[in-house]
């Protein structure tokens, strides 16, 4: 499946459990169906083998939807579970040496400073996400916001890898950062908090067209 980086959305199981509270697997289902392009299983307090279960179950639930599985950070559990790709933050193995095990998979990283962008761009990263956009609670010490015009001043060094732009972004304040070069946008409390998962991500997916014209 080609990458397409336009519409990520981001699992989180306590977000979800305080909106529409539906089992994860159909959460997914739902997103890809309003239009998510990928979902990327992101869950931090889990041991590797219930990891890997629930990676497996939710794998199985996208197969056929169009929408791509990825996993945030463990690209063991990524290839495990024949995801398309995985996401790796700067405290992660870094990207060559997670190229170095092998499988076919698409890598995205986290690059929310220029040296880390241009550092994407040589190690040979897919995509990187960009951000914080604007304020969010869905992540514990996030840095400070740098808004659209700052995204805007980190793309360059990127050699034209698709950004996304990630951190507060909701379907009232993509426009600015499709205006400002992203490709894409990455959401997980404007879908997982969500009580139709499906309805907001067909209105963040009109919204993101729209913005691109």
């Amino acid at each position: 499946m080609p990458l397409d980086p336009t519409l990520i959305v981001i699992t989180d199981k306590k977000i979800l459990a305080h909106s529409s509270n539906m089992p994860m697997a159909d959460a997914v289902r739902a997103a890809a169906a309003g239009g998510a392009t990928m979902i990327q299983y992101r869950e931090k307090e889990m041991e590797s083998a219930e990891l890997l279960r629930e990676a497996d179950e939710l794998c199985a639930a996208l197969d056929g939807t169009g929408c791509s599985f990825t996993v945030n950070d463990r690209i063991d559990i990524a290839l495990a579970s024949g995801a398309a790709g995985v996401h790796l933050g700067q405290t992660d193995l870094p990207l060559p040496r997670a190229k170095a095990l092998g499988g076919s998979l698409f890598y995205g990283v986290t690059a929310g400073r220029i040296e880390w962008a241009a550092k994407a761009e040589a190690d040979g990263a897919d995509y990187f996400g960009v951000g914080p956009i604007y304020p969010t609670g869905s992540k514990d010490n996030a840095r400070p916001p740098i808004g659209p015009a700052g995204m805007g001043k980190i793309l360059p060094y990127a050699g034209g890898i698709p950004a996304v732009a990630i951190g507060g972004v909701n379907a009232e304040n993509l426009a600015p950062v499709i205006a400002a070069g992203a490709q894409g946008v990455a959401v997980i409390g404007a879908v997982m908090g969500a009580s139709d998962p499906e309805a907001a991500a067909r209105e963040l997916r009109r919204r993101i067209e729209e913005a691109k014209g």
